[in-house]
């Protein structure tokens, strides 16, 4: 690879599909929060016109079975980072580019063309940069015991990335036959014997016990569009986090609102999503046997969920992330670019844990001395 293709890519360049305004022929990049794609050369905004498509919902069973090698498919070239494992997509006639997950440079020899199934739908950027930028900054003030140190990066830092992520989503409705015990709670009085003023006396209490009884049943759930990640680039803990997303506002999936904002192909193929969306389902099923034991305490013995009606549909979510560099550490987090809800990973400062740890104790001690003091 020549010279000019191994140095830092054109920030402009990469991130802004091939979209020409019809002003100027310029590059035009999605203007978060509107409709309207804006010229990165003459500031025109270019309306991206509606659509009336329904955002289809896929019947699982019959695709899984019949029709996956019908469904329309996008060619794709991904790069996937040596360092963090993501997969993103660079845009055309882009020879290099930086991960948005860890920071690592990427090169485009590295990458791999695949044919992926295409988008369903795409909730599109609400928040700009800038407003991400201060959430982030906000974060950060709030953090407690974090470094000093970072707190004055936050104040300099302005690198986010927006990107797309990619998310299944799936229906169902469930059947779920269980067996049970349900746990009721009586009381028996009880004798004891303890010391007062130098006596033996003898005293009862009350003791709690728990009376369990079998139970068995059915209980049935409806569940609509349950978010699983589709990516493994980012912690799934923080990424739940960022829920809850406005999903009836989402978009027929249209490239236009990829302009501008790089984008990460799926790493969770759709049986392995859907499995993983039973997982979650099964917490509300469990949470629903429990109310129907009733009882004071319930214990599942068994539960059968047939999971029937499923649907499912590919889409992708916005996100501004980042990676930042803390004394040779990185640490990922990411902004709900519709709400504004931040989460990721921060350093701790272990100086300012241990000192407050040790200002504790010597209150406490102060308090014990004081007490002491008082009684003599």
């Amino acid at each position: 690879m020549d010279s000019s293709a191994e140095k830092e890519f054109n920030q402009e360049e990469a991130e802004t599909q091939q979209t020409k305004c019809t002003d100027c022929g310029g590059l035009l990049n999605f203007k978060p929060g509107t409709k309207h794609l804006k010229c990165v050369y003459c500031g025109a905004e270019n309306l991206i016109e509606g659509s009336e498509e329904v955002i289809e919902e896929i019947d699982y069973e019959q695709f899984i079975n019949e029709k996956y090698a019908l469904e329309e498919k996008q060619e794709i070239t991904t790069v996937k980072c040596n360092s963090c494992g993501a997969s993103t997509t660079l845009k055309p006639n882009i020879a290099a580019d930086s991960c948005p997950f860890c920071d690592t440079p990427l090169v485009l020899s590295s990458g791999s063309t695949s044919t992926q199934l295409k988008p369903k739908g795409v909730l599109p950027f609400k928040i700009d940069q800038n407003t991400a930028v201060a959430a982030f900054k906000r974060w950060v003030r709030k953090l407690w015991f974090a470094p000093s140190k970072l707190k004055q990066y936050a104040n300099n830092f302005e690198k986010l990335a927006g990107i797309y992520i990619p998310y299944w989503t799936f229906d169902s409705n469930t059947t779920t036959p269980y067996s049970g015990m349900r746990g009721t709670y009586y009381y028996v009085t009880e004798s004891y014997t303890t010391t007062e003023n130098g006596r033996s006396v003898t005293k009862t209490r009350q003791v709690r016990k728990i009376r369990w009884t079998p139970c068995s049943g059915t209980v049935y759930n409806t569940f609509d569009d349950v978010l699983v990640l589709a990516s493994n680039s980012l912690p799934r803990k923080y990424t739940e986090r960022l829920e809850p997303w406005d999903l009836p506002n989402l978009e027929p999936f249209n490239e236009n609102y990829l302009s501008g904002f790089k984008s990460e192909t799926y790493q969770v193929d759709l049986p392995t999503g859907f499995g993983m969306a039973k997982e979650i389902m099964k917490k509300t099923i469990t949470a629903t046997i429990k109310r129907d034991i009733g009882g004071d305490e319930q214990r599942i013995l068994s539960m059968s969920p047939d999971f029937r009606d499923v649907t499912f549909k590919h889409i992708l979510l916005p996100i501004w992330v980042s990676a930042y560099r803390f004394k040779e550490k990185v640490y990922r987090f990411m902004v709900n670019a519709r709400t504004g809800e931040v989460q990721g990973e921060r350093p701790w400062s272990w100086i300012k844990i241990t000192l407050t740890v040790l200002a504790g104790l010597i209150i406490i001690g102060g308090i014990i001395y004081l007490i002491h003091e008082y009684n003599k």
